[in-house]
C-alpha cells in the first residue's frame, strides 16, 4: 500500500522558514516525481514545487521561487520542502502527491497523481 505521510507543518511568523518532510512508502521513486500543493480556504489547490526522482529536475512556482527549496534524500524516501521568508499568503494545507512523470506539462508540476498525503497545516501570522 502506498503511503504519504507530512510532517512540520505548524504556525510561523512572516520572515519565518519551516521545512515539510513527505515520506513514501510502499512506492519505487524510480519512475514519477513528488510534488508539493496548497490549498487555502475557498482556494483551488495549486502547485508549489516538485522534483523528479531519476534526473532531480525541480520546478517551482513563481510565487515561492526563491524562498522556497525541494529537495529529496532516496535513500529515505523522503521529499522535503525548504520555506524560507514566509509570508502570511503562504498559509495553508500542504499536501506532497506521487507525480507520474510521463503525463507532466513541460514546465509544471500537473499531472496525474497516483497517490495523496493528508496534509499538514502551514500558518504564517503577520
Amino acid at each position: 500500500e502506498v503511503q504519504l505521510v507530512e510532517s512540520g507543518g505548524g504556525l510561523e511568523q512572516a520572515g519565518g522558514s519551516l521545512r515539510l518532510s513527505c515520506a513514501v512508502s510502499g512506492f519505487s521513486f524510480d519512475d514519477y516525481a513528488i510534488g508539493w500543493f496548497r490549498q487555502a480556504p475557498g482556494n483551488v489547490r495549486e502547485e508549489v514545487s516538485c522534483v523528479s526522482s531519476n534526473s532531480g529536475t525541480t520546478y517551482y512556482a513563481d510565487s515561492v521561487k526563491g524562498r522556497f527549496t525541494i529537495s529529496s534524500d532516496n535513500a529515505k524516501n523522503t521529499v522535503y520542502l525548504q520555506m524560507n521568508s514566509l509570508k502570511p499568503e503562504d498559509t495553508a494545507s500542504y499536501y506532497c502527491a506521487i507525480i507520474d512523470i510521463a503525463t507532466m506539462r513541460p514546465g509544471t508540476c500537473i499531472g496525474s497523481i497516483a497517490s495523496w498525503g493528508q496534509g499538514t497545516q502551514v500558518t504564517v501570522s503577520s
